[in-house]
């Protein structure tokens, strides 16, 4: 099953990555191949954690699909998590994680781990994922930018994906 994790430095603080990768939302207007977001459903559980249940349609290399996800929104723990529900997956999870670090900046982790349904889709995510993974990585990092202002985080200050299968 294809699995990677991606981590940057960026100057924006853990908390202010959190914000944005928590504000799902905004999606269609900054993620690469995310044609459009509905939330279905959020709520509070007894930890204080958000827990939100979302929608969303992607469109890549001509193929679009619909999928459900859970997404747990722990600020506490700076900790993004989004598990599938429903969809063209046999399996989806991701991770962000958001360490402060002492400049002021965060380190951000990012872990996917899929499985399409169909052969088709599985192969040609394979062959794609460091630079898809790449791609919505870096979309994130110019998000912080748009939002945040600041300088570009490429270069010595990031490390490129680690992608298995």
């Amino acid at each position: 099953m294809p699995h990677a994790h991606d981590t940057k430095r960026v100057p924006y603080s853990a908390a202010q990555m959190f914000d944005l990768v928590a504000d799902i939302r905004r999606y269609p207007e900054f993620l690469p191949w995310c044609k459009a977001l509905r939330v279905r459903s959020e709520e509070t559980d007894e930890q204080g954690r958000g827990l939100v249940v979302a929608d969303m349609v992607a469109r890549f290399k001509g193929f679009e699909e619909r999928f459900t996800t859970r997404v747990t929104l722990d600020r506490s723990a700076l900790a993004v998590d989004v598990a599938y529900i429903d969809g063209p997956f046999k399996h989806l999870v991701n991770a962000w994680r958001f360490k402060p670090l002492e400049d002021g900046g965060a380190q951000v982790d990012f872990d996917i781990e899929f499985e399409f349904r169909s052969r088709v889709l599985q192969l040609l995510a394979k062959t794609m994922l460091e630079k898809a993974l790449l791609k919505l990585s870096d979309a994130f990092v110019q998000r912080a930018h748009a939002l945040y202002g600041g300088v570009t985080c490429s270069g010595p200050s990031s490390r490129p994906a680690q992608p298995s299968t």
